[in-house]
């Protein structure tokens, strides 16, 4: 007697033709399109600008200290959201290896946590909190293509550390750290605690070139 495997096993194809890996990533992509849908209009709700008030079609935007700063598609900050996705792959990877938790949702999951935070990141109790403890003096809050763009670079730093695998990702992240204190003065780990628990002399070590005498 032998036995039929059972439907959603890999070597079964279902009579429309597609497999199990495949239906379960055309799920997860057009829920993750929903979610970037939603976050949008949440962003819009909050009243963020489409794209800067100077109207340039400005792609990449290096200086930190220019109102332009998170306005545009991209800028250094881009980095703190590739890791990001760094971190998200490892964490949820982790968990997803012992939960039997599929690559597509788990994907989900970080463009999801990616896109609550921007919209949380646009909230007026986080802007004046930025504005108050961090080096982020004059931060207004992103413009909505300048979020869609965090969430892209979330979505790549995901792939680039499912590619490089975890000792890899580990060095990859922290060279980005590194390299965003020495030219910037700022980095995830410094944001991160300077919106927690807000360190003075940080602050006074970021800002310092950047405020006029007391």
């Amino acid at each position: 007697m032998t036995t039929q495997p059972l439907p959603d096993h890999p070597s079964v194809t279902p009579p429309d033709g597609s497999r199990p890996q495949d239906r379960r990533w055309n799920s997860a992509l057009i829920a993750s399109a929903c979610v970037l849908a939603v976050m949008v209009v949440a962003m819009y709700l909050e009243s963020r600008i489409w794209w800067c008030k100077c109207g340039e079609a400005t792609i990449w935007i290096s200086d930190v200290w220019t109102s332009h700063c998170s306005q545009h598609l991209l800028d250094p900050y881009s980095f703190s959201h590739f890791s990001h996705g760094l971190i998200f792959a490892g964490l949820f990877g982790f968990i997803g290896a012992r939960r039997r938790w599929p690559v597509p949702w788990q994907l989900f999951t970080s463009i999801t946590t990616a896109a609550a935070w921007e919209v949380a990141e646009n909230s007026p109790f986080v802007i004046n909190r930025y504005r108050t403890v961090t080096m982020s003096l004059d931060y207004l809050g992103d413009s909505i293509i300048n979020a869609v763009g965090d969430v892209l670079c979330c979505i790549l730093g995901f792939f680039v550390a499912r590619k490089l695998g975890t000792w890899k990702t580990i060095a990859l992240f922290a060279i980005i750290e590194i390299v965003m204190l020495v030219t910037m003065k700022d980095n995830l780990t410094l944001n991160v605690i300077m919106l927690i628990s807000p360190i003075q002399a940080i602050k006074n070590w970021q800002t310092a070139g950047h405020l006029p005498p007391a």
